[in-house]
């Protein structure tokens, strides 16, 4: 069994979020993807997000008629910081020994992977999977030198996945929301209409 792991704040989801998941699971041949909303992620320190029931909802709308994608809570109930390698050792601890965890990253993403918490030890726990887009540019692999072995780097570079660019932002649906702007055809309209009736981002 292979098992991706797609974690971040999802404030709100959008079809970027979902391609990128959905371009893993096809070219990695990954049996299902978790999404993990963070509770804190300490990378968006000081930044405002969205409660976690929102962030949550929205996701659950977002892939409710797909089977293959599902939501995980773990990181939102423990609360506190988010820190990757946490998350990673609970699930190779409540998995069976035979699923193989991978760690779904956008190619920027990856480049800061060295300056996470215990960062050889995420390496180690899951394979990162790192996601290229067209506008962004080749992954930089050379980036993992001192946190994994050469094997390990050229296993990481074998799971490479391409994905269409997608101009679509968190950020910029948030700001569209709060200016009353169209969302859409940029997230799902199930997405949409809640953003809509609960006012976030206003």
């Amino acid at each position: 069994m292979r098992l991706g792991l797609f974690g971040g704040s999802f404030d709100p989801v959008h079809y970027g979020h979902l391609l990128l998941a959905e371009c893993c699971r096809e070219q990695c041949r990954l049996d299902w993807v978790v999404f993990l909303p963070a509770a804190n992620p300490p990378h968006k320190k000081g930044e405002t997000l969205s409660p976690a029931e929102h962030r949550e909802a929205m996701l659950r709308l977002a892939i409710a008629d797909y089977e293959l994608f599902e939501v995980s809570t773990y990181e939102i109930d423990r609360g506190g910081t988010s820190y990757t390698v946490d998350t990673l050792r609970h699930f190779r601890q409540t998995l069976p020994p035979h699923v193989d965890l991978f760690l779904l990253l956008g190619a920027d993403m990856l480049a800061d992977l060295p300056n996470w918490r215990e960062a050889g030890e995420i390496c180690r726990l899951a394979l990162p999977v790192a996601v290229a887009r067209s506008d962004v540019g080749e992954p930089d692999f050379s980036c993992l030198a001192r946190i994994a072995s050469p094997e390990r780097i050229d296993e990481i570079r074998r799971q490479r996945v391409t994905m269409p660019a997608i101009g679509t932002s968190s950020t910029d649906l948030r700001r569209r929301a709060a200016a009353g702007q169209s969302l859409r055809f940029q997230t799902p309209r199930a997405v949409e209409e809640y953003i809509r009736s609960h006012g976030l981002y206003r």
